[in-house]
């Protein structure tokens, strides 16, 4: 009697780190889907946050430009200033997206969502890409006010992909440093409170509307630290040619985005609680 066939080895389980890789990319994607169908649904949101760079250009950007109280050598300060107002825009409606994580715990949908196999960082940067993607349609608007006013920016094909991946990077940073809040505070109303409050100091303590070399000693050194100048500095050199050292711009951004989404990750188990 002959021996009795070997049975086939089993297939692993374990799709190898290319195959987990693809898995994240997918659910990523998959988690940034969902939150983009929420902007087709609200699009009035959009249009009333840029209200606020619009009146940076019109007001402060036409009359600096005519006072020529900043030096910025030979680029017209209004176009020294569109890039920086290009970033606070992508700031402004990054710095609060913890607040629908928030809002996801308490109407029980977080909780769904940690059970699936998707994994926390996955969760994470789905939203964080999303958030670039939603300052990437309001930038579109700065922009195009932008060249209204006579604004010289760049029509390079290559400068203008660089500065959309500057703006998802920075805006994917500053979504998760809400996260990272959110998953601290744990409320709506503190989350609010500490985003009004660093706000304006990461965009003043930035090279947004004045060159460093104008800034005392002090605010020189918080400039160095602060993510947003290094993200200004991309969008200058981009769009306006501006000298800047696009490597370490690029470099720091990618850095601290991987940083926030670990910091946020491991947050998250916290919030839904």
């Amino acid at each position: 009697m002959s021996a009795p066939l070997a049975a086939p080895p089993a297939a692993s389980a374990d799709p190898g780190p290319f195959g987990q890789l693809r898995l994240l990319a997918a659910r990523v994607g998959a988690m940034c889907l969902v939150e983009l169908q929420k902007l087709r649904r609200d699009q009035t949101e959009l249009l009333t946050r840029a209200i606020q760079p619009a009146l940076w250009l019109l007001i402060f950007g036409e009359t600096f430009t005519r006072l020529r109280a900043i030096p910025t050598g030979s680029v017209p300060y209004l176009d020294y200033l569109a890039p920086g107002i290009l970033a606070q825009s992508a700031l402004f409606i990054a710095i609060f997206y913890g607040i629908q994580i928030i809002w996801e715990r308490d109407a029980g949908v977080l909780a769904k969502l940690l059970v699936t196999p998707t994994p926390r960082a996955a969760l994470v940067a789905g939203k964080a890409f999303a958030a670039g993607v939603r300052a990437l349609v309001q930038a579109v608007m700065v922009v195009v006010l932008a060249l209204i006013l006579g604004v010289g920016l760049t029509a390079n094909p290559l400068r203008l992909l660089g500065t959309a991946v500057i703006v998802v990077l920075g805006s994917a940073f500053f979504c998760c440093l809400s996260i990272v809040i959110a998953g601290l505070v744990l409320s709506r109303e503190r989350l609010m409170g500490i985003g009004q409050a660093i706000t304006m100091p990461l965009f003043f303590g930035s090279n947004a509307l004045y060159p460093v070399t104008l800034m005392p000693s002090w605010l020189k050194v918080l400039s160095h630290v602060n993510p947003l100048s290094y993200q200004v500095d991309a969008l200058r050199g981009l769009l306006i040619g501006t000298p800047a050292d696009l490597g370490t711009d690029f470099g720091v951004l990618i850095g601290a985005s991987a940083l926030a989404i670990a910091v946020a990750s491991a947050l998250l188990g916290r919030l839904a609680r």
